[in-house]
């Protein structure tokens, strides 16, 4: 039985590394956006939850900041769910019957 998380636990990879990784050391956006070689708007879009973390940048972070990529990747990928089933509790679909495969082949 897989366990489900509250949607409320799920936080946004960007929200984590501002709290954990910018705000205690007192890291600056510009200074992060020069170290990875992409633009200060790149950065404050994912550390604002305004886009999500792709696999590229969790990469670059991981070199810079010596946190795995997938610890990141995941991180996302629970709150791009968590984000998702929130919209779509709400839905009127039925669940799709496939076909017994012994009804199928004779």
């Amino acid at each position: 039985m897989a366990l489900k998380m509250h949607s409320s636990i799920a936080v946004h990879v960007g929200d984590w590394i501002k709290t954990e990784l910018f705000e205690p050391q007192n890291i600056r956006i510009n200074t992060v956006a020069e170290h990875l070689g992409v633009s200060r708007q790149a950065i404050s879009a994912i550390l604002n939850g305004r886009c999500g973390l792709t696999a590229e940048m969790a990469s670059r972070f991981e070199k810079v900041f010596d946190i795995r990529s997938e610890t990141l990747m995941r991180m996302q990928s629970t709150f791009d769910l968590a984000q998702a089933r929130t919209h779509t509790r709400n839905l009127c679909i039925q669940h799709f019957c496939l076909p017994n495969r012994s009804d199928t082949e004779q």
